[in-house]
């Protein structure tokens, strides 16, 4: 009997002595405070992009949703509301529904699949995230807005197209609608937002460069 008294302690010993060896393991192996800081875009790399997926470039997905919305906008309170508004009250609907969608949908959407946090900012140009931004995306959806409108204007007359010529030859002019609208919404959008970026890193690089000034 006492052998077996004796046999079941050693067991126990060992039991007990592997189970901490095996725990402490566990806890160096799981130790996330000495372990090496990674970002999430590195860590993206090796969770959503694994080798042989197909994988559409993040700026081809930016430059459709910018596409998008404004093409949808244009179909909605272009063609919808041109029924019952026209002239300045029409554009101002016009500007105030992109402004809106660019800041409650686009920039919100893009901020949703950024890598990291303010990754994207460099492909927004409002990219404050305070219930006054929405003001500032009407003001400068007004903007892209005007030279969309100029650039429809622009194209009418390089193709000889008289604005006061009768119905006949006014049906060859080049109209608003959503595709075209889209594409050139988006195109002065990402021209204004590169020429932003490029003040900003001139102006950081010249800060750069002053004696005591930010690195």
């Amino acid at each position: 009997m006492a052998k077996n008294n004796d046999r079941r302690q050693e067991e126990e010993r060992s039991a007990a002595s592997y189970y901490k060896l095996n725990t402490d393991a566990v806890e160096r192996l799981t130790d996330t405070k000495n372990a090496p800081k990674v970002s999430d875009a590195e860590i993206k790399k090796y969770t959503s992009k694994g080798k042989g997926k197909f994988h559409i470039p993040e700026w081809l997905k930016i430059v459709f949703i910018k596409f998008w919305f404004s093409g949808a906008i244009c179909y909605y309170f272009l063609w919808g509301l041109g029924l019952y508004l026209h002239g300045l009250d029409l554009m101002f609907s016009l500007a105030v529904g992109l402004g809106i969608a660019n800041d409650l949908l686009v920039n919100k959407l893009l901020r949703s699949f950024e890598p990291e946090q303010g990754a994207y900012d460099k492909w927004m140009m409002i990219t404050a995230r305070k219930f006054w931004s929405i003001f500032l995306n009407v003001i400068y959806s007004g903007v892209v807005l005007y030279c969309v409108f100029q650039s429809y204007y622009v194209i009418n007359i390089m193709l000889g197209v008289d604005a006061n010529a009768d119905n006949s030859e006014a049906v060859a002019m080049v109209g608003v609608e959503p595709l075209l609208f889209g594409l050139l919404y988006m195109g002065f959008d990402m021209l204004l937002i590169a020429i932003k970026n490029t003040f900003i890193k001139i102006f950081r690089d010249a800060g750069a460069n002053i004696p005591g000034g930010r690195k």
